[in-house]
């Protein structure tokens, strides 16, 4: 069985896909809502409930967390979500592989690669820096094992981002439409699908475990004429997209609480902003797809529940088995003695 948190446009994507797959999957919201496939069982809980979660997740290979509060909320909601599902991981033995973004990257000068360092330049890079750090700390403790995929802004079904918002549905109706964003600056787009199977392949794989991998296939490009927006449908005019100044961006948040969220991360749509996927793609080819496949479990239960991501810590045992794909080393169950 496999467990899958959120029915967004990622957690929908993976959930079909393992279902596709023949695996049998629990997709967990708190409306329960989700797709409707013979198996998928669409289960209501709050993932915030690490002991309910954790009761969930009993039997399954992996949790796939898709999940993520609404922008305005994330300095509330993201520690409540993060602690959850880490004591669910913790007291059910399944792996933990999670969506991710860039946002912890901060301005970058060049291409970006998970090997650059985290410096957030936003409150909500230093949520998600510091929600990865909590769970990377709970992993070289041997608490859990987990492994995150970062994406840049999605394009999908469902998917939402500044563009499939504010400019594809304007320029689909043959509308005039104003992009927040300059429009011949390259920009990384994430399709969901791949999203999902970097997921499904990473989290049936220990060598993956332990770092951070940015989603497979992350195309870079000029929005003007090629990005999202750019493009007539059948029998339709082209119509070019104005850039919308900085200062539209503030005013609207004055009177709207997600234009407001959105206003510290204009950055990555006014210069440059490349998501570097070589890593991931490298790793996907040189391996063959075991996607959905039972995740090898340590039959060690943690001796704590596990506390507040603030206070993770402890140290790893010394024997360690290589990794081949260059993440964190997986360190084995201690000796006797």
């Amino acid at each position: 069985m496999q467990l899958v948190l959120g029915a967004g446009a990622v957690g929908t994507a993976t959930a079909r896909l393992l279902a596709d797959r023949g695996e049998q999957v629990q997709l967990v919201t708190r409306s329960g809502g989700g797709p409707e496939h013979p198996a998928i069982e669409r289960v209501t809980a709050d993932a915030t409930d690490g002991d309910a979660l954790g009761k969930l997740a009993e039997g399954a290979a992996v949790i796939y967390s898709c999940a993520g509060p609404a922008y305005p909320r994330w300095a509330t909601d993201w520690p409540l979500l993060a602690t959850g599902r880490l004591r669910a991981a913790e007291s059910s033995g399944a792996v933990l592989v999670t969506t991710g973004n860039v946002y912890g990257y901060g301005a970058v000068d060049g291409p970006i690669h998970e090997d650059l360092p985290l410096r957030p330049n936003s409150e909500k890079g230093r949520i998600r820096v510091q929600v990865w750090e909590d769970a990377l700390a709970a992993h070289r403790a041997v608490r859990i094992r987990t492994a995150e995929v970062r994406g840049s802004d999605y394009l999908g079904a469902g998917a939402v981002s500044p563009m499939t918002v504010l400019v594809l549905p304007k320029v689909l109706a043959g509308k005039r439409a104003w992009a927040p964003a300059d429009l011949d600056a390259p920009h990384s787009w994430t399709y969901t699908g791949d999203v999902a199977r970097t997921l499904l392949t990473f989290g049936s794989n220990p060598s993956a475990w332990g770092r951070a991998w940015h989603a497979n296939r992350s195309a870079a490009v000029v929005p003007r004429g090629r990005g999202p927006g750019g493009r007539a449908g059948p029998g339709q005019r082209r119509r070019d997209c104005p850039r919308c100044p900085i200062r539209c961006s503030w005013l609207g948040g004055l009177f709207n609480p997600m234009a407001r969220a959105v206003r510290e991360t204009q950055y990555q749509f006014r210069a440059p902003f490349v998501l570097d996927s070589t890593a991931a793609t490298a790793a996907l080819r040189d391996q063959s797809d075991t996607a959905g496949r039972r995740a090898p479990r340590d039959d060690r239960r943690p001796a704590n529940r596990l506390t507040p991501p603030t206070r993770i810590g402890g140290q790893a045992t010394t024997r360690r088995v290589a990794r081949p794909m260059g993440g964190e080393e997986w360190p084995s169950r201690p000796q006797p003695g």
